[in-house]
């Protein structure tokens, strides 16, 4: 990605902020300060709590897959690739503050990164068999949705590659991207993440790639994802109308639904918005994603992988963790639903759709057809469900 070299040294962290550079000598008291120090600065240099930041350490240190040296503890290793993620910060930065070599740096960096993705798997957990307490708890969800267990979306990341490779890379927007799916809970964990996909690789690519290959995304029997348009309609993955206005933005404001597709549609954006706000977190709390990092290809792909399983980490050992309060809803979602005016329609019209969508790969005519039933199922008992609390006449 072109910039120029005002632009570089902004974007890409070349330097450690004055503040931080004056704290301490070298790298060891840098860390002890924040260690021994308020909650607060832990929070904001190595982007956890330091009860979660110590459980870390030790859980790597337990499983053999990072070890003391001579020279640098587990904890400073840690650090050192904490403080690069969370502050997007380059090797020559780090050197500044750590006071090590830049392959001192970079072998560490690169331990860590490897030690994180070996735990990764078991960070990663399938969703479960009851209804998520957002769809249970909220009347507009449930019980229509109480099959659901999550969201389906993409995300670009940017990415460097050499000149030769760029041509692949390049988004529909055509910058240097790689394509990451994910599927996300409702409580903001990541169940499943595909990275290193092409920038140019269309949704139905990825998805297709997703759900095939050996280590795919799993749908529990009988349950579903929601996804968006971008997505096809089909087992285990419940899409929106496509020729239905689906964002709240697509509606007029005030707007009332008139009929089961556009009803269906509202509630089905409202309960998909949950990947927003999980990729929110993770790129809040890990602003390295947000720019293209000068490391290897399999590095920068390694690197989604791993904080989206720290991420999950962080949420599982400390679920009000001050990011995620950030992002997460109100009790309730907002969204004007008032009944409609009593002269309008209230039948419950269904859009008649024709599959666009390449998904030959995994499932054949009648199953796709059986995913339709399901939806217009859901969206008819909503509607009646809905109209049923039209005041009498």
């Amino acid at each position: 990605m072109e910039s120029s070299d005002e632009d570089e040294s902004e974007v890409c962290g070349n330097h450690v902020p004055k503040e931080l550079s004056r704290l301490a000598s070298n790298g060891v008291k840098f860390v002890d300060e924040v260690l021994n120090g308020e909650n607060e600065r832990c929070l904001e240099n190595f982007r956890m709590d330091k009860h979660i930041f110590y459980k870390l350490c030790d859980t790597l240190q337990a499983k053999g897959l990072l070890r003391h040296t001579n020279r640098i503890k587990i904890e400073e290793q840690l650090a050192i690739f904490l403080f690069i993620i969370g502050h997007n910060l380059r090797t020559r930065a780090v050197q500044e503050l750590f006071r090590y070599s830049g392959e001192t740096i970079s072998r560490h960096f690169n331990n860590v990164l490897n030690a994180i993705m070996s735990i990764s798997l078991d960070l990663f957990q399938p969703p479960g068999s009851d209804a998520p307490s957002e769809i249970s708890e909220d009347p507009r969800f449930y019980p229509y949705f109480k099959d659901c267990v999550g969201a389906v979306d993409g995300i670009y990341t940017p990415v460097t590659v050499g000149v030769d490779e760029q041509g692949p890379f390049r988004n529909k927007n055509g910058l240097l991207s790689q394509h990451t799916l994910a599927a996300c809970s409702f409580d903001l964990r990541f169940h499943y993440v595909l990275a290193g996909w092409e920038g140019s690789a269309t949704d139905s690519q990825v998805f297709n790639s997703a759900i095939t290959r050996r280590n795919k995304l799993q749908v529990p029997e009988g349950k579903y994802y929601l996804v968006n348009k971008k997505y096809p309609n089909v087992p285990g993955f419940i899409a929106p109308y496509s020729t239905t206005p689906y964002h709240s933005k697509d509606f007029p404001s005030g707007y009332h639904p008139q009929n089961a597709s556009e009803l269906f549609n509202q509630r089905h954006s409202l309960l998909r918005s949950v990947t927003d706000r999980t990729f929110g977190v993770l790129k809040a709390r890990f602003p390295i994603l947000m720019y293209a990092p000068p490391y290897p290809l399999q590095t920068q792909v390694k690197l989604v992988v791993a904080t989206c399983a720290l991420h999950n980490y962080i949420r599982r050992e400390k679920p009000d963790d001050w990011l995620f309060k950030m992002y997460e809803p109100d009790i309730s979602y907002p969204m004007d639903e008032s009944l409609p005016p009593l002269e309008i329609e209230v039948q419950p019209k269904l859009d008649v759709e024709t599959h666009t969508h390449s998904v030959d790969l995994a499932f054949d005519a009648e199953e796709v057809e059986l995913a339709s039933q399901l939806r217009d199922s859901i969206a008819t008992e909503m509607w009646n469900d809905f109209i049923h609390d039209l005041p009498p006449m």
